[in-house]
């Protein structure tokens, strides 16, 4: 057994963050669910940049866009639905078998979107009607913004993977917002067994920036992320406990699990299964990139049941030791935020591009 499908018997859901058209055809995602235990997949618009720029597998249907008079905007959505359609397919059978627990195919709304309140709603609530299955998340980035878009599109009844979480001030509200849209969706009358939602909390980034305040030599360096999900785990486990979750738990409603997001290192002195390793707990995601995919499959991850649970009070003081460092954490994960929304939007404009030229090259 790789070490993929072990974290699931650990109490944690590994989900792959790739979606590429040759992946679906050619049976690595099928094999993926079948022989590592990949229980959902989780896209934003750099992993479909980068898939429409390979090229691999879509020049036919975007010849056919062309042939409908479709703009270049519509011609990607019309790409990213397709594939996100195909993927939630192969994952039906997880989210049959674990009754809506998983399997589950998240799809971003449009980065252009991300301080656009109403304009999120609708791009969510078209989005979710046009892909029409069960298994698909609207992923809606946890800016001020969007936590309103976030309680209504739960509000709705559809289903959200809450992205770009960075501190534990926004996951606090991005709580908020599930709970209070899941009192109105019970309420109106619905069953909330319907709805799931995730809240992707993201790791590596959060390293990468408060190393680059640090000296090189600091003992701080390379702790700062682990210890900000530590601590955001533990506010998971306080805020869905007590009258207020009980109430609507009884109701049959689901937990929104922390799932930790840009786990793979990007600083090559670090294990390569660092937010992995450190990050295991139950009720949680962990999203895998191909590179941790590839660690894991050979057996070389150090997997510990409940490490997300250990060394809580040292994570409050690896924070308490960056102020007196002086580094502002607070600015530091107000800086990553704004920077994830920048290059996810980006990577959405590249992605028009990449299809512009390729239109033209296969016209």
């Amino acid at each position: 057994m790789s070490d993929v499908a072990r974290l699931h018997e650990f109490g944690q859901s590994p989900w792959y963050d790739n979606l590429a058209r040759v992946l679906l055809t050619g049976g690595g995602l099928a094999n993926l669910i079948a022989n590592d235990g990949i229980r959902g997949v989780t896209s934003n618009p750099t992993i479909f940049e980068k898939a429409m720029a390979a090229g691999e597998g879509y020049d036919s249907e975007l010849a056919q866009c062309a042939r409908d008079g479709l703009s270049i905007e519509d011609s990607y959505w019309q790409l990213v639905v397709a594939d996100v359609g195909v993927a939630a397919d192969l994952l039906r059978p997880v989210y049959d078998s674990s009754a809506g627990g998983d399997g589950y195919v998240s799809v971003e709304v449009s980065p252009d979107l991300a301080h656009d309140t109403k304009g999120t709603i609708a791009q969510a609530a078209n989005l979710f009607k046009r892909l029409n299955r069960p298994n698909v998340m609207i992923k809606i980035p946890a800016t001020l913004e969007g936590l309103p878009a976030i309680e209504a599109n739960i509000g709705a009844g559809i289903n959200t993977n809450v992205t770009l979480i960075f501190s534990l001030e926004r996951h606090d509200a991005v709580i908020d917002a599930y709970l209070n849209g899941l009192e109105k969706f019970v309420a109106d009358g619905g069953d909330p067994k319907t709805v799931a939602s995730v809240a992707s909390f993201f790791v590596s980034r959060v390293d990468t920036e408060t190393d680059r305040r640090l000296p090189d030599d600091s003992p701080l360096r390379g702790k700062a992320a682990v210890a900000n999900a530590k601590l955001a785990y533990r506010l998971f486990r306080n805020r869905f406990s007590g009258p207020r979750w009980e109430a609507l738990a009884a109701a049959g409603a689901r937990l929104q699990r922390p799932l930790w997001a840009s786990t793979s290192t990007k600083n090559p002195a670090y294990s390569p299964t660092l937010y992995v390793d450190e990050l295991i707990g139950p009720d949680t995601v962990n999203t895998l990139a191909p590179a941790s995919i590839e660690v894991l499959q050979k057996g070389d991850g150090n997997l510990s049941a409940g490490a997300i649970e250990e060394n809580v009070e040292a994570a409050e003081a690896v924070l308490a030791d960056l102020a007196k460092a002086g580094v502002d954490f607070s600015d530091v994960t107000k800086t990553v935020e704004k920077e994830g929304v920048a290059s996810f939007a980006a990577s959405f404009h590249d992605a028009f591009a990449t299809l512009e030229k390729r239109r033209k090259e296969i016209a």
